[in-house]
């Protein structure tokens, strides 16, 4: 039989729970990641013992009452936090969400039996031998997320878990067997009576797997459910030269080869999303979306907001969306500076931004799915090595780095508003162009005489 490694914590809790005469086992996401290999977040405990009981054996510990209700107990020990929660057995799911009461068990077998995933149904006692009713370890052992017991029952119960077979799955590279494929497919529209918070977490998992693309294809469905604006991108030929794949999977192939972080995962997933809506054909008959940055930056807004994603991350996220067409470095026909154009994005976008963004820009080029990696890198590091050029060199690129400042204009004479505002960005893009060195006494000459001339008129 399979053992895994208890951590220290967790251990200590068992033995004491098992002391005072109560069955308790570290259940779920900690015994699925330890047969992985991985190094649990978290351990969470179920017991025999009743939630009150509970907290007289941890008497001498900091106890929560966080879902008393519900039989759990948030017990600190060293610095951690651990769920001890009674075995128990869901009433019924009148809103698809929410249990409408719990009955608590004696029995370890019949609380794995109300889990969601065969592969988070698996216990360990304090000694760490697991315990497995469901067949959690052959689904490991073959990359298989299943329900336990009867998938639509499962489903119906908790709607949210059709969106955490698709996390775990896009996490861990797993497929999701059959019927309980079949049962998202089915069910998939009591996902609309989820609340957006809910949803949005489960999304954010999805999105950052290492799957994620592969799921999000197979399940385009549910998706396009959950974020109706993303419908008309499936299968929309672009009938461009420059791209070799639909909008969909362009984007999908965008989202597969940037970094998978939650502002840039949105991101690569959004960046087109106005692009049907954008289309149109020029003379020779090849496809153009003049002006799909900015209309996919407003759907972008719009489904961040109606799923409850933070202003901060809508403002990321947003941003890299407005931005995504703009050149990084001329383009051969204009001429001009690669040096310059960084420069003007870096004052513009922030450094954390702007590193985000030639993230995007390599995704997006990579996911027209007609140019060579090789290429497209190249290119990358050039930019990245003109850009840590500028960090290194601290060149000026905003106008709080200009060796004069508003208060100094106002001392030399010139009120606040429109006029010196003017002023510093001229400034600030004679400094960038090498016209102007930033220099105070020659940026002193050169807004006197720009008073001078404004005195005039």
């Amino acid at each position: 039989m399979a053992r895994i490694s208890i951590a220290e914590g967790a251990k200590v809790l068992l033995q004491q729970l098992n002391q005072a005469g109560f069955a308790a086992y570290a259940v779920g996401g900690c015994v699925r990641d330890s047969l992985l290999g991985q190094t649990p977040k978290d351990w969470d405990i179920c017991t025999s013992a009743l939630p009150e009981q509970i907290m007289e054996v941890f008497s001498a510990l900091h106890c929560i009452p966080t879902g008393l209700a519900y039989g759990t107990i948030t017990v600190r020990y060293e610095g951690e936090s651990y769920e001890v929660t009674t075995f128990r057995k869901e009433l019924g799911y009148s809103d698809s969400r929410h249990p409408d009461g719990v009955r608590f068990l004696s029995s370890l077998r019949e609380d794995l039996a109300r889990r969601d995933f065969t592969i988070n149904a698996m216990a360990a006692d304090s000694h760490g031998q697991v315990t497995d009713c469901f067949g959690g370890r052959a689904d490991l052992e073959q990359g298989l997320i299943r329900c336990v017991g009867e998938a639509r029952e499962r489903f119906a119960e908790d709607a949210l878990r059709m969106l955490r077979a698709l996390r775990f799955a896009a996490r861990l590279g797993f497929s999701i067997e059959e019927t309980t494929a079949a049962a998202i497919h089915e069910r998939k529209e009591s996902l609309l009576r989820v609340a957006p918070e809910r949803l949005r977490k489960e999304i954010s998992g999805l999105l950052c797997g290492k799957a994620a693309a592969e799921l999000l294809d197979r399940f385009s469905d549910v998706i396009f459910l959950l974020i109706p604006e993303l419908r008309d991108s499936k299968d929309f030929c672009q009938f461009n030269y420059h791209h070799a794949l639909d909008v969909w999977q362009h984007s999908l192939l965008t989202l597969t080869s940037i970094p998978a972080t939650e502002p840039l995962r949105l991101a690569a997933l959004l960046h087109d999303v106005g692009k049907p809506s954008c289309f149109h054909f020029d003379k020779y008959l090849v496809g153009h979306f003049y002006g799909h940055a900015k209309l996919s930056c407003a759907y972008a807004q719009r489904i961040l907001r109606r799923l409850r994603y933070d202003n901060d991350t809508i403002d990321r996220v947003c941003t890299l969306i407005r931005c995504h067409d703009t050149p990084l470095m001329p383009r051969p026909k204009e001429g001009g500076s690669k040096e310059k154009t960084l420069r003007r994005l870096l004052g513009k976008l922030g450094q954390e931004q702007l590193l985000q963004l030639i993230e995007l820009k390599r995704a997006d080029r990579l996911g027209k799915g007609n140019v060579a990696p090789a290429e497209v890198d190249q290119q990358i590091a050039e930019i990245r090595e003109i850009l840590q050029d500028i960090l290194q060199k601290e060149l000026c690129v905003r106008q709080d780095q200009l060796a004069l400042s508003g208060r100094d204009l106002m001392e030399l004479g010139m009120p606040p508003g429109p006029e010196m505002g003017r002023l510093l960005r001229q400034m600030l893009e004679g400094v960038i162009e090498g016209n102007l060195p930033n220099e105070r006494a020659v940026l002193v000459e050169f807004a006197q005489k720009q008073l001078v001339e404004l005195r005039k008129h």
